[in-house]
């Protein structure tokens, strides 16, 4: 069947990714399927990537959503980091960018830690055990245009 016209895909071009120091990978096939299952396109750059390339990659594929997930417990030290290079680059100040996993090496008993990545720029922090039904409501509240 021929097609006419040009469409645009449904869902949310997302990319998906860990930070520099971050190495583990199983986190990110779950949140890619996780995201696909909700209707997404997603863009895994994978473990171990540094802020210049994330910054780059996500200048090239424009996302919808950038969401950064940590395993070994550096989350908000190197998150930090990484979101002031990507609110820093004038493409990518407005785009919705989240966190999550374990963030500090002492678990989720940190009640500054989610203020703290919030003040510093990301929209949404998912560290406790409701981490992913709360991460499941902020995507389905993205792609519906209302952010919470």
């Amino acid at each position: 069947m021929e097609q006419h016209g040009k469409a645009e895909p449904a869902g949310l071009e997302v990319v998906v990714t860990t930070m520099a120091s971050d190495s583990h990978t199983w986190n990110l096939v779950f949140l890619q399927l996780l995201l696909e299952e909700l209707g997404h396109r997603v863009t895994n750059l994978g473990a171990c990537v540094p802020d210049e390339l994330l910054v780059a990659e996500c200048r090239r594929i424009e996302p919808d959503l950038i969401v950064l997930s940590s395993v070994n417990g550096h989350g908000q030290q190197e998150g930090l980091r990484v979101i002031t290079a990507l609110r820093t680059c004038p493409e990518l100040r407005r785009t919705p960018t989240v966190i999550g996993g374990k963030l500090g090496i002492a678990g989720s008993d940190d009640p500054t830690r989610q203020e703290v990545l919030l003040a510093a720029g990301f929209d949404g922090v998912f560290e406790d055990a409701g981490a992913v039904a709360e991460f499941r409501a902020f995507v389905t509240s993205l792609s519906a245009g209302v952010l919470l």
